[in-house]
């Protein structure tokens, strides 16, 4: 069988043109969580369901893992079975009994170019929230930027008559707890924490 795994980082992000012109013989795995992780449900059952003689198909080694490691213990999983898996971009192809030192080469470079990017992002990151401090900016969600519809009380108060704890209150109406104490100002005595 040909079975296809995708992977996207974020929920907004598409796949559409990872595997495009591929023929698979049932619907590609896919997962939307970052590659660094190894708690990647589709993935895991991806590999369960490969049996001797199937291809997996993977549009790139950075869809498949982000470090070194985590793909060639990917691809040590998938020859185990007796399956074979293609690599599209690079063209690498891992069979069982093969021995591609070239292909191996290659998904080494491929994959330490990618745990490299992985590490100038978080840098980059790093250095923004450094500078910004720097300058008194603050990062994070911005607060207080939207003026409070105090016309919510009603719904904050019933929800307090009720027993519900401030938290509870804020994830209920999807507030901060901050705006739940100015909703109930006045009634607040009778709140738990």
């Amino acid at each position: 069988m040909n079975i296809g795994y995708k992977r996207v980082s974020t929920e907004d992000q598409s796949n559409d043109r990872q595997l495009a012109g591929i023929q698979l013989d049932k619907p590609a795995f896919e997962d939307k969580a970052s590659g660094a992780t190894k708690d990647r449900p589709q993935l895991q059952l991806c590999l369960l369901t490969l049996r001797e003689g199937d291809v997996l198909h993977v549009h790139s080694v950075d869809r498949l893992a982000r470090s070194l490691l985590d793909a060639i213990s990917i691809i040590e999983q998938v020859l185990s079975v007796g399956a074979s898996i293609i690599i599209y971009s690079p063209r690498l192809e891992f069979k069982t009994g093969k021995d591609n030192p070239y292909a191996t080469f290659q998904l080494q470079l491929f994959a330490s170019i990618a745990q490299l990017e992985r590490a100038m992002i978080r840098e980059r990151q790093r250095e923004g929230t450094a500078r910004a401090k720097l300058h008194g900016t603050k990062s994070g969600k911005p607060w207080g930027t939207q003026p409070l519809d105090m016309s919510r009380s009603q719904e904050a108060i019933a929800l307090c008559d009720q027993g519900h704890n401030i938290s509870t209150i804020a994830k209920t109406m999807g507030l901060s707890r901050g705006s739940i104490y100015k909703l109930l100002q006045g009634h607040i005595k009778s709140v738990q924490y």
